[in-house]
């Protein structure tokens, strides 16, 4: 397991670029909120420690995962942010519903990467159980929400480079 030796909102606050005058957009899902809700805390508080202001910080909900991509999309053609965090939860059941959100999800973020100018970042939880996606959304393994906000900054830092 990948995070099972690191916690995922652990990094180096000196290397951080200047976030001052960043627009960051914030898709959730509702669906497993007790996990998203902490997933957007996350995300918000790493983003205003690093200097973006809470008001270039805009938040929009959809229904579940599988929306996300959707939810990305209308930001990035209607709205002027920098960057897009995507926050989902995925359980696996009993099902190959797991599977198919979790590709469909993937590859439509990847989609967007391509096709739009901005950095979309994905922090889509897919755990087998409950408890891991807790561990992950502050938990013992920190928060998967740091984790985008951090990734966030950092590639709207690099993608300035190349505008300038």
């Amino acid at each position: 397991m990948a995070t099972k030796y690191h916690n995922l909102s652990d990094y180096d606050s000196t290397s951080m670029p200047d976030a001052s005058a960043m627009r960051v957009g914030i898709v959730v899902a509702e669906w497993n909120i007790d996990i998203t809700s902490r997933l957007l805390e996350g995300a918000c508080s790493t983003l205003v420690k690093n200097g973006v202001l809470s008001e270039n910080i805009l938040q929009r909900w959809v229904p579940g995962s599988f929306e996300l991509v959707y939810g990305a999309k209308l930001l990035v053609e209607k709205t002027d942010v920098d960057a897009i965090i995507v926050l989902g939860c995925v359980i696996r059941g009993e099902t190959p519903h797991f599977e198919y959100i979790c590709s469909g999800v993937s590859q439509g973020i990847t989609n967007l990467n391509i096709k739009y100018n901005i950095p979309i970042i994905l922090g889509l939880l897919t755990d087998n159980t409950k408890q891991q996606s807790i561990d992950r959304a502050g938990g013992i393994h920190g928060n998967k929400g740091d984790e985008a906000a951090i990734t966030a900054i950092k590639m709207i830092a690099l993608n300035k480079q190349f505008s300038l």
